[in-house]
Protein backbone atom coordinates (compact mmCIF):
# COMPACT_ATOMS: atom_id res chain seq x y z
CA UNK A 1 0.00 0.00 0.00
CA UNK A 2 1.39 3.38 -0.99
CA UNK A 3 0.62 5.32 2.43
CA UNK A 4 3.02 8.20 0.03
CA UNK A 5 6.06 8.22 2.65
CA UNK A 6 9.11 8.00 -0.29
CA UNK A 7 11.84 5.27 0.92
CA UNK A 8 15.21 7.14 2.35
CA UNK A 9 17.23 5.33 0.48
CA UNK A 10 15.06 5.70 -3.08
CA UNK A 11 15.21 9.27 -2.25
CA UNK A 12 18.79 9.82 -1.67
CA UNK A 13 19.90 7.62 -4.78
CA UNK A 14 17.27 9.81 -7.33
CA UNK A 15 19.34 13.10 -5.81
CA UNK A 16 22.56 11.17 -6.44
CA UNK A 17 21.05 11.44 -9.99
CA UNK A 18 19.93 14.65 -10.47
CA UNK A 19 23.26 15.86 -9.36
CA UNK A 20 25.19 13.81 -11.69
CA UNK A 21 23.10 14.72 -14.63
CA UNK A 22 23.52 18.08 -13.81
CA UNK A 23 27.21 17.13 -14.15
CA UNK A 24 26.75 15.68 -17.31
CA UNK A 25 25.05 18.64 -18.72
CA UNK A 26 27.47 21.15 -16.99
CA UNK A 27 30.33 18.73 -18.78
CA UNK A 28 28.81 19.48 -22.21
CA UNK A 29 28.51 23.38 -21.42
CA UNK A 30 32.41 23.07 -21.25
CA UNK A 31 32.21 21.54 -24.94
CA UNK A 32 33.59 18.40 -23.59
CA UNK A 33 31.85 14.96 -24.88
CA UNK A 34 31.00 12.98 -21.27
CA UNK A 35 31.04 10.16 -23.92
CA UNK A 36 34.13 9.28 -25.89
CA UNK A 37 34.55 7.20 -29.20
CA UNK A 38 37.73 5.91 -28.03
CA UNK A 39 41.08 6.13 -25.96
CA UNK A 40 44.47 5.27 -26.79
CA UNK A 41 46.05 3.22 -23.98
CA UNK A 42 49.59 1.66 -23.77
CA UNK A 43 49.91 0.30 -20.66
CA UNK A 44 47.10 -2.30 -18.66
CA UNK A 45 47.18 -1.81 -14.99
CA UNK A 46 48.71 -5.49 -14.09
CA UNK A 47 51.23 -4.47 -17.13
CA UNK A 48 52.22 -1.56 -14.70
CA UNK A 49 52.39 -3.42 -11.57
CA UNK A 50 54.55 -5.93 -13.28
CA UNK A 51 56.90 -3.74 -14.91
CA UNK A 52 57.27 -1.45 -11.52
CA UNK A 53 57.71 -3.83 -9.32
CA UNK A 54 60.77 -3.17 -7.82
CA UNK A 55 60.71 0.59 -7.96
CA UNK A 56 61.90 2.01 -4.63
CA UNK A 57 59.30 3.71 -2.44
CA UNK A 58 59.80 7.56 -3.17
CA UNK A 59 61.15 7.14 -6.93
CA UNK A 60 60.28 8.49 -9.79
CA UNK A 61 60.46 6.12 -13.04
CA UNK A 62 60.52 8.83 -15.86
CA UNK A 63 58.47 6.68 -17.79
CA UNK A 64 54.97 7.81 -19.64
CA UNK A 65 51.87 6.36 -19.70
CA UNK A 66 48.38 6.28 -20.55
CA UNK A 67 46.21 4.02 -19.09
CA UNK A 68 42.20 3.93 -18.28
CA UNK A 69 39.29 2.52 -16.42
CA UNK A 70 36.96 3.43 -13.94
CA UNK A 71 37.27 5.80 -10.99
CA UNK A 72 36.66 3.46 -7.52
CA UNK A 73 38.00 5.62 -5.29
CA UNK A 74 38.09 9.53 -4.93
CA UNK A 75 40.38 10.89 -1.92
CA UNK A 76 40.34 14.99 -2.24
CA UNK A 77 43.03 17.56 -0.43
CA UNK A 78 42.56 20.71 -1.31
CA UNK A 79 45.85 21.14 -4.38
CA UNK A 80 46.15 17.28 -4.72
CA UNK A 81 43.77 14.08 -5.28
CA UNK A 82 44.41 11.08 -5.13
CA UNK A 83 42.04 8.35 -7.09
CA UNK A 84 42.31 4.61 -8.19
CA UNK A 85 41.06 3.88 -11.26
CA UNK A 86 40.24 0.21 -12.08
CA UNK A 87 40.67 -2.09 -15.42
CA UNK A 88 40.13 -5.69 -16.40
CA UNK A 89 43.37 -6.72 -14.46
CA UNK A 90 43.31 -4.74 -11.51
CA UNK A 91 43.71 -1.18 -10.07
CA UNK A 92 46.10 1.37 -9.47
CA UNK A 93 46.62 4.56 -7.79
CA UNK A 94 46.44 8.18 -9.62
CA UNK A 95 47.63 11.60 -8.76
CA UNK A 96 46.29 14.86 -9.87
CA UNK A 97 47.57 18.21 -8.37
CA UNK A 98 46.71 22.07 -9.46
CA UNK A 99 50.49 22.44 -10.16
CA UNK A 100 50.70 19.33 -12.97
CA UNK A 101 46.80 20.19 -14.06
CA UNK A 102 46.23 23.67 -14.01
CA UNK A 103 43.68 26.01 -13.70
CA UNK A 104 40.97 25.28 -14.87
CA UNK A 105 41.94 21.22 -15.57
CA UNK A 106 42.27 20.33 -12.16
CA UNK A 107 38.74 22.09 -11.35
CA UNK A 108 37.49 19.64 -14.38
CA UNK A 109 39.29 16.75 -12.48
CA UNK A 110 37.22 17.69 -9.67
CA UNK A 111 34.27 17.10 -10.88
CA UNK A 112 34.66 13.90 -11.78
CA UNK A 113 32.59 10.96 -9.98
CA UNK A 114 33.43 7.50 -8.16
CA UNK A 115 32.03 5.31 -11.32
CA UNK A 116 33.30 7.64 -14.14
CA UNK A 117 35.78 6.43 -17.08
CA UNK A 118 38.77 8.41 -17.39
CA UNK A 119 41.36 7.94 -19.40
CA UNK A 120 45.36 9.01 -18.15
CA UNK A 121 48.69 10.29 -19.30
CA UNK A 122 51.31 10.16 -16.77
CA UNK A 123 54.52 9.75 -15.35
CA UNK A 124 54.71 6.63 -13.16
CA UNK A 125 56.32 6.67 -9.90
CA UNK A 126 55.88 5.03 -6.53
CA UNK A 127 54.52 7.15 -3.52
CA UNK A 128 56.52 7.27 -0.04
CA UNK A 129 53.99 5.02 1.12
CA UNK A 130 54.98 2.59 -1.21
CA UNK A 131 52.08 2.85 -3.91
CA UNK A 132 52.65 2.33 -7.60
CA UNK A 133 51.21 5.51 -8.82
CA UNK A 134 50.40 7.82 -12.20
CA UNK A 135 51.29 11.35 -11.68
CA UNK A 136 48.32 12.89 -13.97
CA UNK A 137 49.50 15.30 -16.79
CA UNK A 138 46.47 14.66 -18.93
CA UNK A 139 43.10 13.20 -18.44
CA UNK A 140 39.99 12.81 -20.06
CA UNK A 141 36.36 11.74 -19.55
CA UNK A 142 35.60 8.59 -21.25
CA UNK A 143 31.55 7.45 -20.04
CA UNK A 144 29.88 9.90 -17.22
CA UNK A 145 28.44 7.17 -15.22
CA UNK A 146 25.12 8.74 -13.43
CA UNK A 147 24.08 5.98 -10.95
CA UNK A 148 26.44 5.96 -8.05
CA UNK A 149 28.05 2.19 -7.51
CA UNK A 150 26.99 0.33 -4.19
CA UNK A 151 29.21 0.10 -1.34
CA UNK A 152 30.47 -3.50 -1.39
CA UNK A 153 29.43 -4.20 2.15
CA UNK A 154 26.61 -1.99 2.11
CA UNK A 155 25.19 -1.36 -0.93
CA UNK A 156 25.34 -4.74 -2.73
CA UNK A 157 24.42 -7.71 0.13
CA UNK A 158 21.28 -8.78 -0.99
CA UNK A 159 21.87 -12.36 -2.76
CA UNK A 160 18.82 -11.10 -5.28
CA UNK A 161 20.40 -7.94 -6.19
CA UNK A 162 24.11 -9.25 -6.87
CA UNK A 163 22.42 -11.87 -9.33
CA UNK A 164 20.00 -9.70 -10.93
CA UNK A 165 22.50 -6.51 -11.73
CA UNK A 166 25.30 -9.03 -12.06
CA UNK A 167 27.24 -5.86 -13.52
CA UNK A 168 27.42 -4.19 -10.51
CA UNK A 169 28.51 -7.79 -8.45
CA UNK A 170 31.32 -7.57 -11.03
CA UNK A 171 32.34 -4.51 -10.12
CA UNK A 172 32.74 -4.56 -6.73
CA UNK A 173 32.69 -8.00 -5.56
CA UNK A 174 36.14 -9.20 -6.65
CA UNK A 175 35.25 -12.99 -5.56
CA UNK A 176 32.39 -13.22 -8.18
CA UNK A 177 35.27 -12.02 -10.87
CA UNK A 178 37.51 -14.70 -9.99
CA UNK A 179 34.78 -16.89 -9.58
CA UNK A 180 34.04 -16.12 -13.71
CA UNK A 181 37.86 -16.08 -14.31
CA UNK A 182 38.15 -19.27 -12.80
CA UNK A 183 34.89 -20.34 -15.21
CA UNK A 184 36.74 -19.18 -18.15
CA UNK A 185 40.41 -21.16 -17.82
CA UNK A 186 38.13 -24.35 -16.68
CA UNK A 187 36.52 -24.12 -20.58
CA UNK A 188 40.13 -23.37 -21.42
CA UNK A 189 41.87 -26.07 -20.32
CA UNK A 190 38.61 -28.73 -20.98
CA UNK A 191 38.94 -27.76 -24.88
CA UNK A 192 43.03 -27.84 -24.78
CA UNK A 193 42.90 -31.35 -23.12
CA UNK A 194 40.66 -33.01 -25.46
CA UNK A 195 42.01 -30.93 -28.57
CA UNK A 196 45.37 -32.33 -28.22
CA UNK A 197 43.74 -35.70 -28.07
CA UNK A 198 42.73 -35.24 -31.71
CA UNK A 199 38.82 -34.63 -30.63
CA UNK A 200 37.34 -32.10 -33.16
CA UNK A 201 34.51 -29.41 -31.70
CA UNK A 202 31.56 -29.31 -33.65
CA UNK A 203 28.44 -27.09 -33.29
CA UNK A 204 25.01 -28.65 -33.52
CA UNK A 205 21.74 -27.54 -33.67
CA UNK A 206 20.10 -25.96 -30.69
CA UNK A 207 16.44 -25.65 -32.24
CA UNK A 208 15.42 -29.21 -32.10
CA UNK A 209 12.67 -30.49 -34.21
CA UNK A 210 12.50 -33.56 -31.97
CA UNK A 211 13.79 -33.31 -28.11
CA UNK A 212 15.90 -36.02 -27.23
CA UNK A 213 19.38 -37.35 -25.73
CA UNK A 214 17.95 -36.90 -21.80
CA UNK A 215 14.74 -37.72 -19.74
CA UNK A 216 13.63 -34.06 -19.92
CA UNK A 217 10.81 -31.70 -20.40
CA UNK A 218 11.86 -29.61 -23.54
CA UNK A 219 10.93 -25.50 -23.80
CA UNK A 220 8.47 -25.13 -27.27
CA UNK A 221 8.94 -22.62 -29.81
CA UNK A 222 7.29 -22.31 -33.46
CA UNK A 223 9.09 -21.28 -36.52
CA UNK A 224 6.67 -19.28 -38.43
CA UNK A 225 8.40 -20.10 -42.34
CA UNK A 226 8.60 -23.21 -41.61
CA UNK A 227 5.42 -23.43 -39.74
CA UNK A 228 6.55 -26.03 -37.61
CA UNK A 229 7.22 -26.74 -33.64
CA UNK A 230 10.47 -26.61 -32.33
CA UNK A 231 12.46 -27.27 -28.80
CA UNK A 232 15.12 -25.67 -27.46
CA UNK A 233 17.87 -28.50 -27.11
CA UNK A 234 17.41 -30.52 -23.77
CA UNK A 235 21.01 -32.74 -25.24
CA UNK A 236 22.99 -32.63 -28.59
CA UNK A 237 23.65 -36.01 -28.11
CA UNK A 238 21.76 -37.64 -30.80
CA UNK A 239 23.52 -34.99 -32.94
CA UNK A 240 26.79 -35.69 -31.98
CA UNK A 241 26.21 -39.51 -32.63
CA UNK A 242 25.42 -38.81 -35.92
CA UNK A 243 28.59 -37.13 -36.91
CA UNK A 244 30.25 -40.41 -35.41
CA UNK A 245 28.16 -42.41 -38.11
CA UNK A 246 29.43 -39.82 -40.59
CA UNK A 247 32.68 -40.65 -39.83
CA UNK A 248 33.95 -38.06 -36.94
CA UNK A 249 35.09 -40.45 -35.23
CA UNK A 250 36.10 -38.34 -31.61
CA UNK A 251 33.51 -35.02 -31.59
CA UNK A 252 32.71 -32.83 -28.98
CA UNK A 253 30.73 -29.59 -27.74
CA UNK A 254 30.90 -27.39 -25.05
CA UNK A 255 27.25 -26.24 -25.68
CA UNK A 256 24.37 -24.79 -24.04
CA UNK A 257 21.43 -27.29 -22.95
CA UNK A 258 17.83 -26.00 -21.93
CA UNK A 259 15.35 -27.72 -19.65
CA UNK A 260 11.59 -26.63 -18.66
CA UNK A 261 12.21 -27.76 -14.67
CA UNK A 262 12.45 -26.47 -11.54
CA UNK A 263 15.01 -23.64 -10.28
CA UNK A 264 17.65 -25.12 -7.29
CA UNK A 265 20.71 -24.31 -5.96
CA UNK A 266 21.86 -26.95 -8.61
CA UNK A 267 19.78 -26.19 -11.29
CA UNK A 268 19.26 -23.46 -14.02
CA UNK A 269 16.90 -23.53 -17.14
CA UNK A 270 19.98 -23.21 -19.25
CA UNK A 271 23.25 -24.44 -18.30
CA UNK A 272 26.59 -25.88 -19.81
CA UNK A 273 27.52 -29.20 -20.95
CA UNK A 274 30.78 -30.82 -22.62
CA UNK A 275 29.65 -34.11 -24.37
CA UNK A 276 31.95 -36.10 -26.50
CA UNK A 277 32.17 -39.12 -28.35
CA UNK A 278 34.58 -41.33 -28.89
CA UNK A 279 34.45 -44.43 -31.52
CA UNK A 280 35.81 -47.57 -30.11
CA UNK A 281 35.82 -47.01 -27.09
CA UNK A 282 33.97 -48.49 -24.45
CA UNK A 283 32.58 -46.54 -20.32
CA UNK A 284 35.54 -48.37 -19.07
CA UNK A 285 37.73 -46.39 -21.16
CA UNK A 286 36.02 -43.13 -20.91
CA UNK A 287 36.27 -43.53 -17.13
CA UNK A 288 39.77 -43.83 -17.12
CA UNK A 289 40.00 -40.66 -19.95
CA UNK A 290 37.80 -38.72 -16.99
CA UNK A 291 39.80 -39.47 -14.64
CA UNK A 292 43.06 -38.08 -16.49
CA UNK A 293 40.91 -35.17 -18.05
CA UNK A 294 39.55 -33.80 -14.61
CA UNK A 295 42.51 -34.02 -12.74
CA UNK A 296 44.70 -32.58 -15.08
CA UNK A 297 42.13 -29.40 -15.66
CA UNK A 298 41.96 -29.38 -12.25
CA UNK A 299 45.15 -29.18 -11.19
CA UNK A 300 46.41 -26.86 -13.80
CA UNK A 301 43.39 -23.71 -13.04
CA UNK A 302 43.08 -24.27 -9.06
CA UNK A 303 47.08 -25.73 -8.39
CA UNK A 304 45.95 -28.44 -5.98
CA UNK A 305 44.10 -31.61 -6.11
CA UNK A 306 42.67 -31.44 -2.21
CA UNK A 307 40.71 -28.57 -1.62
CA UNK A 308 37.94 -27.48 0.96
CA UNK A 309 34.13 -27.23 -0.63
CA UNK A 310 31.37 -25.86 1.57
CA UNK A 311 33.63 -26.26 4.82
CA UNK A 312 34.84 -29.74 3.65
CA UNK A 313 37.82 -31.67 1.84
CA UNK A 314 37.39 -32.96 -1.39
CA UNK A 315 40.01 -35.07 -2.85
CA UNK A 316 39.98 -35.69 -6.29
CA UNK A 317 43.70 -37.23 -6.23
CA UNK A 318 42.77 -40.16 -8.84
CA UNK A 319 42.35 -43.05 -8.67
CA UNK A 320 38.40 -42.71 -7.81
CA UNK A 321 36.65 -44.89 -5.56
CA UNK A 322 34.53 -46.93 -7.76
CA UNK A 323 30.97 -48.28 -6.98
CA UNK A 324 28.43 -50.87 -8.17
CA UNK A 325 24.90 -48.85 -8.38
CA UNK A 326 23.06 -52.40 -7.54
CA UNK A 327 25.44 -53.27 -4.18
CA UNK A 328 25.08 -49.58 -3.23
CA UNK A 329 21.32 -49.21 -2.83
CA UNK A 330 21.61 -52.72 -1.72
CA UNK A 331 23.56 -51.94 0.87
CA UNK A 332 21.98 -48.47 2.07
CA UNK A 333 18.21 -50.70 2.13
CA UNK A 334 19.52 -53.40 4.11
CA UNK A 335 18.79 -56.51 1.42
CA UNK A 336 19.90 -57.44 -1.96
CA UNK A 337 17.68 -55.72 -4.58
CA UNK A 338 18.44 -57.00 -8.35
CA UNK A 339 15.83 -58.14 -11.20
CA UNK A 340 15.08 -60.99 -9.16
CA UNK A 341 12.97 -58.61 -6.57
CA UNK A 342 9.79 -59.03 -6.63
CA UNK A 343 7.88 -55.49 -7.25
CA UNK A 344 5.70 -55.50 -3.87
CA UNK A 345 8.69 -56.07 -1.98
CA UNK A 346 10.32 -53.26 -4.09
CA UNK A 347 7.25 -50.93 -3.41
CA UNK A 348 7.12 -51.20 0.33
CA UNK A 349 11.20 -50.57 0.90
CA UNK A 350 10.81 -47.54 -1.37
CA UNK A 351 8.25 -46.20 0.66
CA UNK A 352 9.70 -46.88 3.85
CA UNK A 353 12.51 -44.82 3.15
CA UNK A 354 10.48 -41.74 1.53
CA UNK A 355 10.36 -42.54 -2.37
CA UNK A 356 6.87 -43.04 -4.03
CA UNK A 357 6.64 -45.38 -6.41
CA UNK A 358 4.69 -44.14 -9.49
CA UNK A 359 2.27 -46.05 -11.66
CA UNK A 360 4.47 -47.03 -14.61
CA UNK A 361 7.77 -47.38 -12.91
CA UNK A 362 9.67 -50.50 -13.43
CA UNK A 363 11.93 -52.10 -11.19
CA UNK A 364 15.09 -49.85 -12.24
CA UNK A 365 13.40 -46.68 -11.75
CA UNK A 366 12.88 -47.83 -8.31
CA UNK A 367 15.94 -48.44 -7.68
CA UNK A 368 17.30 -45.59 -9.49
CA UNK A 369 14.88 -43.21 -7.52
CA UNK A 370 16.23 -45.12 -4.23
CA UNK A 371 19.91 -44.53 -5.20
CA UNK A 372 19.15 -40.58 -6.03
CA UNK A 373 17.77 -40.86 -2.17
CA UNK A 374 19.79 -42.30 -0.37
CA UNK A 375 22.98 -42.95 -1.91
CA UNK A 376 23.79 -40.02 -4.03
CA UNK A 377 23.89 -37.19 -1.07
CA UNK A 378 26.30 -39.30 0.64
CA UNK A 379 29.05 -39.63 -1.59
CA UNK A 380 31.88 -36.66 -1.23
CA UNK A 381 35.04 -37.36 -2.41
CA UNK A 382 34.60 -38.26 -6.53
CA UNK A 383 33.08 -41.75 -6.66
CA UNK A 384 32.12 -43.45 -10.35
CA UNK A 385 29.05 -45.01 -9.99
CA UNK A 386 29.09 -48.07 -12.23
CA UNK A 387 25.94 -49.95 -13.89
CA UNK A 388 22.28 -48.38 -14.18
CA UNK A 389 19.49 -50.15 -14.56
CA UNK A 390 18.69 -50.70 -18.23
CA UNK A 391 15.04 -48.96 -17.79
CA UNK A 392 16.62 -46.13 -16.80
CA UNK A 393 19.25 -45.37 -19.62
CA UNK A 394 17.62 -45.83 -23.00
CA UNK A 395 20.53 -44.69 -25.30
CA UNK A 396 22.98 -47.08 -23.82
CA UNK A 397 24.43 -50.51 -24.44
CA UNK A 398 22.85 -53.36 -22.12
CA UNK A 399 25.49 -54.93 -20.20
CA UNK A 400 28.00 -57.63 -21.37
CA UNK A 401 27.13 -59.50 -18.09
CA UNK A 402 23.81 -58.68 -17.01
CA UNK A 403 20.69 -57.50 -19.46
CA UNK A 404 19.13 -55.68 -16.37
CA UNK A 405 21.43 -53.14 -16.63
CA UNK A 406 23.28 -50.98 -18.76
CA UNK A 407 27.07 -50.18 -19.62
CA UNK A 408 26.60 -46.73 -17.86
CA UNK A 409 28.43 -44.95 -14.88
CA UNK A 410 27.71 -41.53 -13.14
CA UNK A 411 30.66 -39.11 -11.61
CA UNK A 412 29.26 -38.38 -8.11
CA UNK A 413 31.07 -35.68 -6.12
CA UNK A 414 29.57 -33.21 -3.13
CA UNK A 415 26.56 -35.42 -3.22
CA UNK A 416 25.27 -34.60 -7.02
CA UNK A 417 25.73 -35.80 -10.66
CA UNK A 418 28.98 -34.47 -12.14
CA UNK A 419 29.17 -36.62 -15.40
CA UNK A 420 27.40 -39.11 -17.54
CA UNK A 421 28.88 -41.41 -19.51
CA UNK A 422 27.86 -44.71 -21.53
CA UNK A 423 29.05 -47.44 -23.84
CA UNK A 424 26.61 -46.35 -26.87
CA UNK A 425 23.67 -48.64 -27.81
CA UNK A 426 24.20 -48.87 -31.72
CA UNK A 427 21.88 -51.53 -32.43
CA UNK A 428 19.12 -49.45 -34.54
CA UNK A 429 16.68 -52.82 -33.62
CA UNK A 430 17.50 -52.51 -29.69
CA UNK A 431 17.40 -49.30 -30.15
CA UNK A 432 14.26 -48.96 -31.77
CA UNK A 433 12.65 -51.14 -29.20
CA UNK A 434 14.01 -48.66 -26.56
CA UNK A 435 12.15 -45.79 -28.36
CA UNK A 436 9.02 -47.44 -28.39
CA UNK A 437 8.73 -48.63 -24.50
CA UNK A 438 9.89 -45.10 -24.03
CA UNK A 439 6.41 -44.35 -25.70
CA UNK A 440 4.64 -46.70 -23.78
CA UNK A 441 5.84 -44.71 -20.54
CA UNK A 442 4.73 -41.54 -21.78
CA UNK A 443 1.46 -42.91 -22.44
CA UNK A 444 1.08 -43.88 -19.00
CA UNK A 445 2.57 -40.33 -17.97
CA UNK A 446 5.84 -40.46 -17.90
CA UNK A 447 6.78 -36.22 -19.46
CA UNK A 448 10.04 -36.84 -19.20
CA UNK A 449 10.54 -40.41 -21.09
CA UNK A 450 12.07 -39.76 -24.79
CA UNK A 451 10.52 -39.51 -27.51
CA UNK A 452 10.82 -41.30 -31.06
CA UNK A 453 13.51 -40.11 -33.19
CA UNK A 454 13.04 -41.97 -36.67
CA UNK A 455 15.99 -40.06 -38.55
CA UNK A 456 18.05 -40.88 -35.99
CA UNK A 457 17.26 -44.35 -36.58
CA UNK A 458 17.54 -44.14 -39.73
CA UNK A 459 21.76 -42.70 -39.21
CA UNK A 460 21.79 -45.94 -36.50
CA UNK A 461 20.31 -48.14 -39.40
CA UNK A 462 23.59 -46.87 -41.54
CA UNK A 463 26.32 -48.48 -39.27
CA UNK A 464 27.89 -46.69 -35.97
CA UNK A 465 31.12 -48.07 -34.98
CA UNK A 466 31.50 -48.99 -31.27
CA UNK A 467 31.58 -45.53 -29.45
CA UNK A 468 31.73 -44.26 -26.03
CA UNK A 469 29.87 -41.31 -25.06
CA UNK A 470 29.96 -38.64 -22.21
CA UNK A 471 29.22 -35.50 -20.85
CA UNK A 472 30.31 -33.18 -18.18
CA UNK A 473 28.45 -30.43 -16.39
CA UNK A 474 30.39 -27.30 -16.32
CA UNK A 475 28.31 -25.41 -14.22
CA UNK A 476 29.02 -28.42 -11.47
CA UNK A 477 32.61 -28.47 -12.06
CA UNK A 478 32.95 -25.02 -11.51
CA UNK A 479 31.04 -24.75 -8.32
CA UNK A 480 33.38 -26.93 -6.90
CA UNK A 481 36.55 -24.73 -8.28
CA UNK A 482 35.39 -21.96 -6.41
CA UNK A 483 33.48 -23.25 -3.22
CA UNK A 484 30.17 -22.08 -4.38
CA UNK A 485 27.04 -23.86 -2.50
CA UNK A 486 24.45 -22.58 -5.73
CA UNK A 487 24.55 -22.82 -9.21
CA UNK A 488 23.70 -19.12 -9.63
CA UNK A 489 26.82 -18.00 -8.58
CA UNK A 490 29.01 -19.22 -11.42
CA UNK A 491 26.34 -18.10 -14.14
CA UNK A 492 27.06 -14.65 -15.38
CA UNK A 493 23.36 -14.12 -15.59
CA UNK A 494 21.31 -16.81 -13.62
CA UNK A 495 17.16 -16.97 -14.52
CA UNK A 496 15.10 -15.07 -11.81
CA UNK A 497 11.63 -14.36 -11.36
CA UNK A 498 10.53 -11.22 -12.76
CA UNK A 499 11.77 -8.74 -10.73
CA UNK A 500 8.53 -6.66 -8.72
CA UNK A 501 7.85 -2.47 -9.93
Amino acid sequence: MDDGVQDPLLQEENELLKRRLEKLQAWRQKGIAPYALRFDRTDSTARLHERFRDLPAGEDSGYRTSVAGRLMALRRHGKATFADIMDAEGRIQILATLDGLGDPRYEDFLMLDIGDFVGVNGVVFRSKRGELTVRVEQFSLLSKSLRPLPEKWHGLRDVELRLRRRYLDLLVNPETRERMLIRSRVVKELRRFLDERGFLEVETPMLHPIPGGAAAKPFKTYHNALGQELYLRIAPELYLKRCVVGGLEKVYELNRNFRNEGISYKHNPEFTMLEFYWAYADYNDLASFLEDMLSEVILKVKGELVFPYQGRELDFRPPWERVRLLEAVSEAVGTRLGPDTPMEDMVVLAERHGVSVEKGWGKGKVIAELFEKLVEPELWNPTLVMDYPKEVSPLAREHRDNPFLVERFELIAAGRELANAFSELIDPVDQRERFLEQLRMRERGDEEAHRLDHDFLLALEYGMPPTGGLGLGVDRLVMLLTDAHSIREVILFPHLRPEEV
